[in-house]
């Protein structure tokens, strides 16, 4: 197979240390003074960064400490600094010299995002799962009002999010393109949402309308507790929906260097649903749920990441329902009783949630904020927060990943200042999967593995191949997707395809050859002395609809000696394979590359009408193997 390259300027820019049986990333700032441009093989290397917000007593950001200044503790023991920088926002000129892509030949795509050096990005999150459409449409007006106003050179992008994420607009530094989203986007309704429309507090439900019509009580309390598992229902599947969105956030954000401000403006969700204390319910543990687990998996994620949360209740300032005249569920004999219900259900609701927002901020590093209808402002604050901050990097004293939460404190050694920070980490193992086996020989792909997130790997697998989320960059790569000239148009599928029951020829097949950044790979130094490495080389094929019409899964095994990694490390990983298509209409190739290792991913998402007008390419050589 012939080589093909990214190019000098951008091959695989931000290329860091490799692990060999650890976990490593490469300093803020790339290269310090006295290092070698071409990156090293080390072993046992963790780096923990955290980005520390400095305000003073009016909340302004406090500039011009030294490293001398703080003091950083892991689990309560001194930790010695590895590097510190100081971040302002980046001037308007600053924040537009983005390193451009090299252009690309045809047929070529990459998930690698330009960003500026040194300074923040923002992302504007929209969620409209857990926001009714009164308070959706509250938030885009005080949006298109701060947008407005955006100072010069701030970068956005906007994401948004129903049951799936979506990207609404990359980053960019220009307030028309950012301004013409928010106008265009009109929200959605959410049917997980009791209230979808906003503002009609507690509707009488059906159980109130029997009890009211005098129906027996026993009927009635079994149409309660049923009302009361559909909500439970539908609040699960809202805080699964939103922890996927950040799961993916934090995938798609990673391989963008220095800190992430994420804007979440949402009506939220509490992480725990308490027993139930009106006494309505026949089993006061009916509904209950706990969602910590997920909720440490996501926090973890986006602190490896570098994303901090600034949650923004959309609603506002909210009252309790009880005030609202418009609600029937009071006009009747059980009136009083249910004002009583209704009112002591929207403290408890209200303080679980603004404790979701809480904890999500303080666990990565951000703010919330709540009970103000100036979101403009909330905006503003958040981004300037956001955009001066201080980066510490430190090696733990203790190394070990044993799986716990490890707490970090900083302080500062000058008064009267307020530090914000992540508050820790799980020391998660990187290698799940036993290191020494074969994995292309090993079992099914559908066992469910426990990843370095804590999701199965069907799941995270799940999560990697959504047709039109954002493409994760854990693993950078470039991808050549080009028609083989010897199959053309037939009813035959290229080897090792597996097309689903909906699929029908004739088919197209295309080549898809894969340069692969090894900086996103874990190698594991074997008992022979060579580097050895396992990528899952995927492709799904989707149709417009969304349905999945023919998938390719195959393993690359790497073993190679340190002479031979390092040249590796200057050309990238280079594979290939042979998908089939449906030859007729439009469909999108989902490719992807998984490190075996600690489930991290890369992809790209390519639309076959991107690829009609391209010369056909001769057959590969050989499919999914590393090309040496």
């Amino acid at each position: 197979m012939n080589r093909f390259r990214i190019g000098a300027a951008a091959c695989f820019l931000g290329v860091g240390l490799i692990a060999v049986h650890g976990t490593a990333q490469s300093a803020p700032g790339g290269p310090q003074p006295g290092q070698s441009s071409v990156p090293t093989i080390k072993a046992n290397a963790q780096l923990v960064v955290v980005d520390v917000v400095v305000t003073d007593s009016s909340h302004k950001p406090v500039h011009g400490l030294k490293a001398t200044d703080f003091t950083l503790m892991e689990n309560g023991t001194p930790q010695s600094l590895k590097s510190f920088e100081e971040h302002t926002p980046l001037s308007a000129a600053d924040a537009m010299h983005v390193q451009p892509l090299p252009k690309m030949p045809a047929g070529n795509f990459t998930n690698y995002t330009p960003a500026p050096v040194n300074g923040a990005a923002n992302i504007i999150l929209l969620d409209t799962l857990n926001t009714a459409m009164r308070d959706q449409s509250y938030v885009r007006g005080q949006l298109l009002a701060y947008l407005r106003s955006l100072p010069p050179g701030t970068r956005v992008a906007i994401f948004g999010l129903t049951s799936r994420l979506v990207m609404l607009q990359g980053f960019t530094s220009d307030p028309e393109a950012l301004r013409s989203v928010m106008e265009k986007d009109r929200g959605a309704t959410s049917p997980m949402l009791k209230d979808q429309v906003g503002g009609g507090g507690n509707q009488e439900s059906m159980s109130d309308r029997m009890e009211d019509l005098g129906i027996l009580p026993q009927y009635v309390q079994d149409v309660r507790d049923f009302e009361a598992q559909v909500g439970s229902y539908k609040l699960e599947q809202r805080v699964k929906f939103t922890l996927d969105g950040f799961n993916q956030l934090a995938r798609y954000l990673s391989n963008i260097p220095g800190r992430k401000n994420l804007i979440w403006f949402s009506g939220s969700f509490p992480l725990n649903i308490l027993p139930d204390t009106s006494g309505t319910l026949s089993n006061p543990f009916l509904a209950i749920a706990h969602f910590e687990d997920e909720f440490r998996e996501t926090v973890n994620m986006l602190g490896r990441s570098q994303v901090a949360v600034y949650p923004v209740d959309a609603r506002g300032i909210t009252l309790s329902p009880v005030f609202d005249v418009a609600n029937k569920r009071y006009n009747s004999k059980f009136g009083a009783a249910r004002v009583k219900q209704d009112d002591d259900k929207y403290l408890e609701d209200t303080v679980l949630e603004h404790g979701t927002m809480n904890a999500m901020a303080d666990a990565t590093g951000g703010h919330a904020f709540y009970n103000t209808n100036d979101l403009t402002t909330a905006a503003t604050e958040a981004i300037d927060m956001g955009s001066n901050f201080y980066t510490l990097a430190y090696t733990p004293a203790n190394s070990r990943l044993d799986g716990r939460l490890h707490k970090i404190k900083v302080v500062s050694a000058r008064r009267g200042l307020t530090l914000s920070y992540r508050q820790g980490y799980y020391a998660d193992p990187p290698e799940r999967i036993d290191a020494h086996i074969n994995l292309a020989a090993s079992g099914p792909r559908d066992q469910a593995v426990t990843t370095e997130g804590g999701l199965s790997q069907q799941e995270s697998l799940r999560l990697a191949m959504m047709r039109g989320a954002p493409t994760p960059t854990e693993i950078v790569m470039r991808v050549e997707v080009m028609p083989m000239a010897s199959s053309g148009i037939d009813d035959g599928v290229a080897p090792g395809n597996n097309p689903g029951s909906k699929a029908h020829g004739p088919w197209r097949s295309y080549s898809v050859k894969y340069q692969i950044d090894p900086a996103g790979i874990v190698f594991l130094r074997g008992a022979d002395g060579k580097a050895h490495a396992d990528c899952e080389l995927i492709v799904f094929v989707y149709s417009p609809d969304g349905a999945v019409l023919n998938t390719l899964s195959s393993t690359a095994h790497i073993a190679d000696s340190m002479d031979d990694l390092r040249q590796m490390l200057k050309d990238g990983i280079l594979c290939q394979q042979e998908v089939s298509v449906p030859a007729k209409g439009e469909y999108f190739l989902r490719i992807a590359v998984q490190d075996l290792h600690r489930d991290r991913y890369g992809a790209v998402e390519v639309a076959t009408s991107r690829l009609k007008d391209l010369v056909a390419t001769a057959p590969p050589a050989a499919a999914a193997a590393p090309t040496q």
